[in-house]
């Protein structure tokens, strides 16, 4: 079984990171991992890689990219809502809401042949350990049950792996889908927590 790293996606984790989305075809329809950003995906693939890229190289951007060996092999995006802000089941989600999380898992993606390898788990652990070197917080993500769900339809992750993790089951905002919640203690002072009318 192989044994994973993780590193931040930044300037120079950006070509690991730009090889993995080609190899997988731009990654849903050529979205490049900016559809959960507010500007969302412009239906252009070379457009979204610029968008993510430029929002890469500003520090806007943030996810945890899990390597094996040289190659980058999936990653967890995650942010503050304002960063991240255009979530599945937003509408069901926004009803509930009471205060915005620090932070959000956002967009969980593993590359062809590398799947059931527990990519996933080493991507949203890295991205926890990520948060905790920004200052912690309440982070926030959006699973579903991967039993009820096909694997290819999985954006935010299977609700088993957010298990496994140490997130526990807030409330439901889809057929499959939950508002799992974790805290994570910083390494550093945590963020200040906005109401949700700060949004």
């Amino acid at each position: 079984m192989s044994t994973f790293r993780t590193a931040a996606l930044d300037e120079s984790t950006w070509p690991a990171f730009a090889e993995l989305v080609t190899c997988n075809n731009g990654v849903f329809g050529g979205c490049w991992c900016i559809g959960f950003h507010p500007e969302g995906s412009s239906g252009s693939a070379q457009t979204n890689r610029e968008r993510k890229q430029a929002r890469v190289e500003a520090g806007t951007a943030h996810a945890a990219l899990v390597f094996d060996g040289d190659d980058c092999v999936g990653w967890c995006q995650f942010g503050a809502p304002d960063e991240v802000p255009r979530i599945k089941s937003r509408a069901a989600y926004e009803k509930g809401l009471t205060t915005l999380p620090d932070w959000r898992i956002a967009c969980c993606f593993v590359g062809k042949g590398h799947r059931r390898q527990g990519v996933a788990t080493a991507g949203l652990q890295g991205a926890l350990d990520l948060i905790a070197g920004l200052g912690g917080g309440v982070v926030e993500g959006y699973p579903e049950d991967a039993a009820s769900v096909p694997a290819g339809f999985l954006f935010n992750g299977a609700l088993s792996t957010y298990e496994q993790l140490g997130f526990r089951r807030d409330r439901m905002i889809g057929k499959h889908r939950w508002v799992m919640v974790k805290t994570v203690k910083g390494k550093r002072p945590a963020r200040s927590r906005r109401p949700a009318a700060a949004r």
